[in-house]
């Protein structure tokens, strides 16, 4: 299993959230109203010039994330 921050993947990877850190709590909370989930896929779309932020693809929605947001973010890179 290729297990890592969801910050390490590449654009165009695909990733199924394995676990979410539990702190920072209010950081926790915002990802599951988006929809990053344990057991949710995402799809890399793109990352800033600069490398910050990212945008991911879950469900239907379009997302972005802060790096320092997807470090707490553990997935498997498919």
């Amino acid at each position: 299993m290729n297990q890592s921050p969801l910050s390490a993947a590449n654009s165009g990877d695909r990733c199924a959230v394995l676990k979410i850190a539990s702190e920072p709590a209010e950081l926790r909370s915002r990802l599951y109203a988006l929809g990053i989930i344990p057991g949710s896929e995402l799809e890399i779309l793109r990352f800033a010039p600069l490398g910050d932020p990212i945008q991911v693809k879950v469900g239907g929605s379009f997302v972005s994330i802060r790096k320092a947001e997807a470090d707490i973010i553990q997935v498997e890179i498919q």
